[in-house]
């Protein structure tokens, strides 16, 4: 029963806090913040969220975990590490949101592709062409195409409104489209066409290869997670029992639970790095 008021408390605390760390007013995706906690907000699809929120959350998580486990096992040492556990919870969310986000555009962007090269042999102005992506763009990509023809219809001005399009689509492939369909309509010219064509060529190419090498390698996520966990989960069932709280809470067990929490986190952040791909940067974000 502790647990339920205690979260009934945290979320009453969430929802006072609301209107200043998600205010109403914000409704337009800002321009391009600085920061890597800004950057990931923008690319996981949370443009209006603050980085401020996000630490907020991040401490209510870590309190949670270390009030939770304080209250289960009266071992100091093994709070802090759960404290910091679900501290970096959020972050971790908001990281692989992003890679589902990206992975999930990337089979997307050469149809989109196919759409504008449509629109622009049919006799369609660029704005035209990118507006019209509100209504014929996958269901995932309407949203920012949706915001972009109303920007371009209230400002008339294509390439303010491209700019604010890439910030609300903060992907690769996107900035690649964007400034070639900036470049053409600054200077003109013949060859869009076929640019865009060998664009989305060149998108479903790659999207092949990393869905063929990402199936390989699901194995060395999965290894790390079961690696990681389960002597954990293991040391939480000893602490449970009187005997191993005692263990755990003396000198030598505080030294032992620290020590197994940085070799954990530095084995678990080594498999994940061996077993990922490296993301294409963003040039023109």
């Amino acid at each position: 029963m502790t647990f339920v008021w205690g979260g009934v408390l945290a979320a009453g605390v969430l929802l006072a806090v609301s209107p200043w760390l998600w205010p109403a007013s914000s409704r337009r995706p800002r321009a391009a913040r600085a920061g890597a906690l800004a950057r990931l907000l923008d690319a996981a699809g949370f443009p209006r969220v603050s980085p401020g929120a996000v630490v907020l959350v991040c401490g209510c998580c870590g309190g949670v975990g270390a009030s939770a486990v304080w209250l289960a096992t009266q071992v100091g040492a093994l709070s802090v590490v759960a404290a910091a556990a679900a501290a970096s919870a959020p972050l971790v969310w908001l990281r692989a949101r992003r890679r589902g986000l990206l992975r999930q555009r990337r089979g997307l962007w050469p149809d989109v592709c196919d759409l504008l090269i449509a629109s622009v042999r049919a006799g369609m102005s660029l704005p035209d062409a990118v507006a019209s992506l509100a209504d014929s763009a996958p269901a995932g990509l309407r949203p920012a195409f949706a915001g972009f023809a109303r920007d371009v219809a209230a400002s008339g001005h294509f390439d303010s409104s491209a700019q604010r399009l890439k910030v609300a689509l903060s992907d690769p492939v996107a900035d690649r489209i964007i400034e070639t369909l900036r470049m053409a309509r600054q200077v003109g010219g013949t060859e869009l066409t076929p640019v865009l064509r060998a664009l989305a060529a060149s998108v479903r190419a790659d999207a092949a290869l990393r869905a063929e090498v990402e199936s390989r390698q699901s194995w060395i996520r999965g290894a790390a997670v079961l690696g990681v966990a389960a002597p954990w989960v293991i040391l939480a069932l000893l602490a449970l029992r009187p005997e191993g709280a005692r263990a755990y809470g003396s000198p030598e067990g505080v030294v032992l639970v620290l020590a197994g929490g940085v070799v954990s986190f530095v084995a678990f952040r080594a498999m994940l790095r061996l077993g990922r791909l490296p993301e294409p940067r963003r040039w023109f974000g």
